[in-house]
């Protein structure tokens, strides 16, 4: 039964496609304290922030790399079979990646300590991540078989998958070293609800022409699916208790790790500014509720071997059973129960920023500079704003990357509006907008990207949105 609700998983995830993790509008977006989130090195000037509970915090991202829906339902007069196969079967590659991601922040803040040149920020929030390549051989020998392609191999490697539901506990330490350095860091404490994950995969499976028989069928397998929490997460299905079996792994009744978030903030002169920021360097040690299935050996099995007359003398003969057990015989499938660890997909960021335009008083001014005790200069911010940002993240088939440029412009302390185009291998019309709107303490920000595509969604790639709600102090005199 477990097996095959991974099955399902991993289909659903390769057939409907999601990218994700890039937070391209959010990133060096300082007038939201979610902001510190992706740069807890990024320059802060309030004084206390509360998110509102399950509120403040809240994005989801989709697409797809390879194909979209409209793809392959369009009334474009054309055979969906041949869309099918063109398109999906044949026309994406092994790189494809089919990933998503969600985030819900469930309690967040942050406050200025005794020393003002020192912000400190806490919160814990929920995060669902996925990421399937298109198995590409697989599909083929799923769709048109293998009596035509003898002597094919079909490569097992095809197969990469993993996914995880987690709790983060964070707490960061934000601090202005010079008026021209602010540096940041954030410790994690990782909460495994579940997680299963199949990369390293080797092997095919070849058919040839047979001695006994028409086909002789060659299966090389070398592969694994490790799992942890799944069981607790299948069995929960069947008791229909979910929601209380995640909130108790969640809650440090799973699978516990540690991570870290640096970043940093420096001031190349008064109007140019360099950031970056590294996210996620940790790990997680699963050995609760762990559930290992192995795959390895090698095996040619001609089919079904029926001799006559002898098959004749017992009539009840199960001949495909005793296939089934000759290949089970020859390729042990096991489960096992050691722990593994799992590494975090550890993401980077960087940008470059100018600012210019008339310059304006932050929100938090008043007759001190309560934040570094007259070091900085940086309090003085300028109503525009222009510069790139470069995205990384790690994954199984090597890195994924974005680059971006953006405006920035600020409307007095009451609303700023970001603008950005962003590339990478998904789209290269990936246009955004994010509002940050101030109203009294009051913080409401929303954000979306790929607005282009909305005229028609089906035909779309990429999607994406981002909002919140929080309540923000500057400690006005």
């Amino acid at each position: 039964m477990i097996i095959k609700r991974f099955l399902v998983i991993t289909l659903f995830l390769a057939g409907i496609s999601m990218h994700a993790q890039n937070k391209q509008l959010l990133y060096d977006f300082n007038e939201v304290p979610q902001a510190l989130m992706i740069n807890p090195g990024m320059e802060t000037d309030f004084s206390w922030y509360a998110g509102i509970p399950a509120l403040s915090g809240i994005s989801f991202q989709a697409g797809s790399s390879g194909i979209s829906v409209n793809d392959i339902f369009a009334d474009d007069g054309l055979d969906i079979n041949d869309k099918v196969r063109d398109r999906a079967i044949y026309g994406m590659s092994v790189r494809d990646e089919l990933s998503g991601t969600y985030q819900l922040e469930i309690f967040s803040g942050g406050f200025r300590g005794k020393d003002p040149s020192v912000f400190y920020s806490f919160g814990l929030y929920n995060e669902g991540d996925a990421i399937g390549y298109w198995f590409r051989d697989y599909a083929i020998l799923g769709y048109d078989g293998n009596a035509d392609r003898l002597n094919e191999r079909f490569d097992l490697s095809h197969l990469k998958t993993r996914g995880e539901m987690l709790n983060v506990f964070h707490f960061g330490v934000n601090k202005q070293m010079s008026k021209d350095l602010i540096l940041g860091a954030r410790g994690k404490l990782y909460s495994s609800i579940f997680d299963f994950n199949s990369v390293h995969n080797d092997g095919y499976f070849v058919t040839t022409e047979g001695e006994n028989n028409i086909y002789a069928s060659t299966l090389n397998a070398d592969m694994e699916l490790r799992t942890s929490g799944v069981n607790a997460i299948d069995h929960a299905l069947d008791d229909d208790n979910v929601a209380a079996t995640i909130i108790e792994r969640g809650l440090f009744g799973g699978n516990l790790g540690l991570g870290v978030d640096l970043g940093f903030t420096y001031y190349l002169n008064a109007q140019t500014v360099v950031t970056g920021s590294l996210l996620d360097l940790g790990f997680i040690y699963h050995a609760n509720d762990v559930e290992n299935f192995t795959l390895q050996g090698e095996a040619t099995i001609e089919g079904m071997e029926i001799i006559l007359p002898d098959a004749l003398v017992d009539p009840n003969q199960d001949f495909w059973q005793n296939l089934v057990d000759d290949v089970e015989e020859f390729i042990p499938f096991e489960k096992e129960y050691s722990s593994y660890v799992t590494f975090r997909p550890t993401k980077l960021y960087g940008s470059i920023r100018y600012n210019f335009g008339e310059p304006m008083q932050g929100a938090a001014s008043c007759d001190c500079d309560y934040r570094t005790g007259g070091k900085s200069r940086n309090i003085i911010k300028y109503r525009n704003s222009i510069g790139g940002q470069l995205y990384m993240i790690n994954r199984p088939r090597g890195p994924q990357s974005a680059i971006t440029a953006f405006y920035q412009r600020r409307f007095g302390n009451f609303m700023t509006i970001k603008a950005t185009y962003t590339a990478d291998k998904f789209t290269f019309t990936n246009v955004g907008l994010g509002a940050s709107i101030q109203a009294g303490p009051v913080n409401f920000y929303l954000m979306a990207d790929n607005l282009l595509a909305y005229s028609n969604i089906a035909d779309s790639n990429y999607t994406s949105f981002q909002f919140g709600l929080n309540i923000i102090s500057w400690g006005k005199k």
